[in-house]
């Protein structure tokens, strides 16, 4: 029995050999000449090519038989042209074959296989359609054996002389042998190939052209790891890698990021896992002595559910509590009476500007509010308040209370007021806005500052400050996608107590603003720098991400993702030209030191291209950096124009845009 895949050769070698149908007055072309010595006429000849920049591998079938694969293809060079002399650079094949225990190629031979033109038996051949045949010798394969192959050209892994070297998976398993899939590795690692990152080279595509980041790892680091001897050294048996695919996955993400649970296993796999066998590939990783055994699948049970409902973690449960609940937020109002309000600084207001908060229950067919109050005194509820916020231009520029200046009163419905008896004076002029959050405590709960607990955040309509009369609905300019974050972070905790990761950290905003002039470590200000920075910029090793042993900030894992791939945020791309033309307070550019702004493209930027000539270049343009408040105007901060131009040549669509050189797309 033979196993036999064909794929349609696309009409590129007609069109090569320059085959046309009738002439352009509508007769058939002429006879060709005369052969000599009785040879028959001469015909077309496509074009050929000994070198070339990029190769590609044009698929056109494969046999794998008792003890050998075969394979017919041809390659193209970067214009389409056919590529001979593929014997001077050389041809490869592996085949990675489907066991009781995954994935395996033994460097022996004895467990799927691979061969070379340096393997005795391998031949090369070139037919006389123009086409190569690649016989590759294995001994342990059997004409029924299922695998993933691969075919190369050259060496992947350097530059092997004139011709450019390829690599195209041939096949993949008929059933599922992985629950990964290259889509969700890629919501962090984007585009692997491109990167810089070990083994790169070898991301390869499948003969209908998607690519499978997944199945290109598991060629070598396959599911069974390599053995070793009685001193540790490696041997040729077993598996062909040290490090099998699973314990990358497993082993290597352990620490990934902050507020990111290993555990959580739905954000890599995207089908079920059933392997139950605590001797199993996967689960002897983190349970076991990491010696893999026979995978023991059972139906029905999908060991991504089993983690979640883990008591340590609690996702499940944080998960419920995000999904059951929700909160709303009234816009901020003047009370003339402040009889019933409790003043934890014991002010003797008698009148204030409050903002409502209520907290609902949604799980069943009709909304139930909750009672603030008394979740609060129980512990369920860790933190109800809420802030006034001066607002303009789609913005939150100032915050007007005092913190901790606030006062509650419980109401009868559930609901809480939170008041405060006056606002900060320099901003009569600014409409007003309210943020609040209400934390709510899961059994993990730690403290006020904990990375447990389910934070809701939420923004209020916005309202002039005389009358209180509405303005607008809040919004804001936000150009990432609502799985920005959690894609990463995916815990269903909160960064800290002030915001949330869900729908792309807009919680964040609450407190990292434009207006409100937070250090953040120094790293950048805002929320679009601030992030730049922590993940890229200066800020990675001031996040607190991670530390090293002795407790020192070190790098965390973004820096080793391609800060160019723009794509796992920006989903559905930037406009520079919709930025609003507004300054942010900066004095996270100036070591802690306020009264000073930037604007917004630089701020944003600069957060990752730090260097003087960089600033030298955004300067040039109209960038400003750190100024003074007033040194342009007299007017309130908010209100001045910046000056600069970074549209005009940066702009998405643009001849040096920032799509040029970021990736926007996957």
């Amino acid at each position: 029995m033979k196993n036999l895949t064909k794929r349609r050769l696309a009409f590129f070698v007609a069109a090569a050999m320059g085959i046309a149908g009738c002439a352009d007055d509508g007769k058939d072309g002429a006879d060709g000449a005369d052969g000599e010595d009785g040879t028959p006429g001469t015909s077309p000849t496509p074009p050929v090519v000994e070198v070339s920049e990029s190769t590609d591998i044009n698929y056109i079938n494969h046999m794998i038989e008792e003890g050998m694969v075969t394979v017919e293809f041809n390659a193209t060079d970067e214009d389409g042209l056919i590529i001979n002399g593929l014997e001077e650079v050389g041809v490869s094949m592996y085949l990675a074959a489907v066991t009781d225990k995954g994935m395996q190629r033994a460097r022996d031979g004895s467990v799927g296989g691979s061969a070379d033109l340096e393997t005795e038996g391998a031949t090369l051949t070139l037919l006389d359609n123009g086409n190569y045949e690649f016989v590759a010798p294995m001994a342990a394969v059997q004409a029924d054996t299922d695998g993933i192959v691969r075919l190369t050209i050259g060496d992947l892994r350097r530059d092997p002389g004139p011709i450019a070297a390829a690599g195209l998976l041939l096949q993949k398993p008929e059933t599922t042998v992985h629950t990964s899939t290259t889509e969700t590795c890629y919501s962090c690692h984007v585009d692997f190939a491109t990167s810089d990152i070990r083994h790169h080279y070898y991301v390869l595509e499948d003969v209908e052209g998607n690519v499978d980041f997944v199945g290109s790892c598991l060629v070598c680091h396959n599911n069974v790891a390599r053995d070793v001897d009685e001193n540790g050294d490696s041997l040729d048996t077993g598996g062909y890698a040290n490090l099998t695919m699973q314990a990358m996955g497993h082993i290597n993400h352990q620490k990934f990021e902050k507020d990111f649970t290993p555990t959580n296993c739905y954000t890599c796999h995207a089908e079920p896992v059933i392997n139950t066998s605590i001797a199993g590939n996967g689960c002897s990783d983190c349970h076991g002595n990491g010696e893999s055994g026979v995978i023991v699948p059972a139906d029905g049970f999908d060991a991504r559910a089993f983690h979640a409902e883990s008591s340590l973690i609690g996702l499940v449960e944080r998960e419920e509590i995000r999904a059951n609940h929700y909160t709303t937020t009234s816009a901020p109002y003047h009370n003339p009476t402040m009889d019933e309000w409790i003043d934890h600084k014991d002010v003797a207001w008698t009148s204030g500007y409050c903002v409502d908060i209520a907290l609902f229950d949604n799980s069943g067919e009709t909304p139930v509010q909750l009672n603030i109050g008394e979740m609060y005194a129980a512990h369920e509820v860790t933190y109800g308040g809420a802030y006034i916020n001066n607002y303009h231009n789609d913005s939150i520029v100032a915050r007007v209370i005092s913190h901790g200046a606030e006062g509650y009163i419980e109401n009868e419905d559930g609901s809480r007021s939170v008041c405060y008896g006056e606002l900060t004076d320099g901003f009569e002029d600014a409409n007003l806005s309210a943020s609040s959050r209400i934390t709510i405590a899961d059994t993990n709960w730690e403290d006020s500052d904990g990375e447990f607990g389910v934070s809701f955040t939420g923004y209020s309509e916005v309202v002039d400050p005389i009358n209180f009369e509405k303005v607008q609905d809040w919004g804001r300019r936000h150009a990432v996608t609502t799985d920005s974050c959690t894609t990463c972070h995916n815990n269903e905790t909160n960064y800290h107590k002030n915001g949330s990761y869900v729908e792309g950290g807009l919680d964040c905003v609450a407190c990292h603003n434009n207006g409100q002039d937070r250090r953040a470590a120094n790293s950048a200000p805002g929320f679009g720098p601030m992030v730049h920075s922590m993940h890229w910029g200066i800020g990675n090793a001031l996040s607190g991400a991670k530390t090293d042993e002795d407790g020192n900030n070190v790098e965390n894992s973004a820096a080793s993702l391609n800060a160019d791939n723009c794509v796992s945020c920006h989903a559905d791309g930037v406009s520079l030209a919709d930025v609003p033309n507004q300054y942010m307070l900066s004095k996270a550019f100036n070591e802690g030191n306020a009264g000073v702004m930037t604007s917004p493209i630089t701020a944003n930027c600069f957060a990752c291209h730090d260097s003087d000539s960089a600033l030298n270049h955004m300067e040039q343009n109209g960038g400003e950096f750190n100024i003074g408040i007033n040194d342009n105007s007299t007017e309130v901060w908010y209100e001045q124009q910046t000056m600069e131009s970074c549209a005009t040549c940066h702009d998405t669509g643009k001849s040096f845009g920032i799509d040029v050189y970021h990736n926007f797309e996957r």
